[in-house]
């Protein structure tokens, strides 16, 4: 789940963790930023051993282009030699749109070509001490011990500063060959989160049927106070999704039945879920913040509505993905490939990931309001929830416990270091209290929306998600 950038302001926020390791870092420090670049830099290379600098040194450890520009870094390419750094350009290239593709593969060219120079990027330099092991120091020298590679190079993508987000290094060989991902938690939320789906793939069944294929775990270690899982690289010749908006619903299905048969439906309140969710609730205000809404209800509530509503309502629970958006998908010789599952759960109704791709979609690509957001999962649970088994009712339901669940997972970020998200904390809240309240006109009243009132076009075109493969 992408998450954005955190204001100090938000009512209950806890004051978000850096990674910043040691002293504070001297001046022409990179780590000394404000930006991503420092954000990054602090968190894979925090060691207050090594030196930093900016501009081109024959006496550096590591070198870097910052691509495109020190202003606008979103790439840091390693200068290791023509193949690994065009490698790092051109991997995985088919995922991207036509015109950031084509960009990459100029650069690609350039560096295949040892004319990088022409693009004007900037370096980074890294340093290593005499007298200093660089797997002592280095992240990437260290993983090259653990997996026997010699010669093991990262490239490192560069996103704004924010608590949620893990740094990731794709990892390449001497030759540009890709070896992995290795992504990284530097506070107590990411290192849980990296736990997770280390632990998760792991569990995984094996790809059959209409199971998405999956990334395998190569290694999970810690080094220094970081949570490091390297998971294998997917295939040269992935291709992006065509019409990556559309939800796959037989694979959603083959996820939540672990690629079994279909399991006999329960009432909700002779399953775990409402009493995991009070568990996880445990030390969240018990009064919600005050803001738009007049009486906001506290998630104590919510859950006890919505259990009250649908306690006798059966429906089959299952595994989700947690993090179902087009981004993390591709495709390959007819298969699905599916990445990125820290946020797996288990024990919720079936028809949590159709929710999330609509919700996700709606507020990271297209920065909807939490409200929008909601009513395009809405949408999505109209048009598709039937593929699913979901009538009105359950349709309902689905996308109800969906903002708790959301939620719930908002408050750990919190709880771990990250600070609340401004776009859903309170907002969620607010929403759960105009669909769960009393009152006419609360949504909990209204059995289903009329079909002529389908929102269906809330769902974002295929055509606007392209630029999500830019990423």
């Amino acid at each position: 789940m992408r998450q954005h950038s955190i204001r100090v302001d938000v009512p209950g926020q806890r004051a978000p963790s850096d990674p910043l390791a040691g002293p504070a870092a001297s001046p022409g420090d990179p780590r000394g930023r404000g930006d991503g670049l420092g954000w990054v830099t602090r968190a894979v290379f925090g060691d207050s051993r090594l030196r930093l600098s900016l501009g081109a040194d024959a006496g550096a450890t590591l070198a870097y282009a910052v691509v495109p520009s020190l202003e606008r870094a979103r790439f840091l390419l390693p200068l290791a030699g023509r193949r690994v750094t065009a490698g790092s350009v051109l991997a995985y290239n088919a995922l991207r749109p036509p015109r950031v593709r084509a960009g990459r593969a100029a650069v690609g060219l350039l560096a295949w070509a040892g004319a990088l120079r022409l693009t004007g990027a900037p370096v980074l330099s890294v340093h290593v001490p005499a007298g200093v092991e660089p797997g002592e120091v280095l992240l990437c020298a260290h993983l090259a011990g653990l997996l026997g590679v010699p010669g093991l190079h990262a490239a490192i993508g560069i996103r704004p500063p924010d608590p949620h987000h893990k740094p990731t290094l794709q990892l390449f060989d001497d030759a540009g060959r890709p070896r992995g991902y290795a992504k990284i938690g530097w506070n107590d939320g990411t290192r849980a989160m990296v736990r997770a789906e280390a632990a998760c793939l792991a569990d995984l069944p094996r790809p059959g049927g209409a199971l998405p294929v999956v990334p395998g775990l190569v290694l999970h270690t810690r080094w220094q106070d970081r949570e490091v899982a390297v998971v294998a690289p997917m295939p040269r010749r992935v291709r992006r999704l065509r019409g990556p908006d559309r939800p796959r619903l037989a694979a959603m299905l083959a996820v939540a039945r672990r690629g079994g048969p279909a399991t006999a439906p329960r009432p909700l309140r002779d399953a775990p879920l409402l009493d995991d969710w009070r568990r996880r609730a445990a030390g969240a205000p018990a009064v919600a913040p005050s803001g738009a809404h007049p009486a906001a209800m506290s998630i104590g509530e919510a859950i006890d509505a919505i259990g009250a509503r649908d306690g006798d309502l059966a429906c089959e629970f299952g595994d989700w993905h947690g993090d179902w958006v087009p981004w993390n998908m591709a495709r390959h010789r007819g298969r699905l490939y599916l990445w990125d599952w820290e946020n797996r759960g288990s024990g919720v109704p079936v028809g949590f990931d159709l929710a999330h791709q609509a919700f996700q979609t709606a507020l990271s690509l297209h920065g909807r309001p939490a409200a929008d957001c909601a009513a395009a999962a809405d949408a999505a649970l109209r048009r598709y929830g039937p593929g699913l088994g979901l009538d009105a009712a359950r349709q309902r339901l689905v996308a109800d416990a969906y903002l708790v669940e959301l939620w719930l997972r908002t408050y750990e970020l919190s709880a771990g270091g990250a600070g609340w998200n401004p776009r859903l904390h309170p907002a969620l809240l607010h929403l759960l209290t105009e669909r769960l309240g009393p009152g006419p006109a609360s949504r909990a009243a209204r059995s289903d929306v009329p079909p002529d009132q389908d929102q269906s076009k809330d769902i974002p075109s295929r055509a606007d998600s392209a630029a999500l493969y830019g990423r």
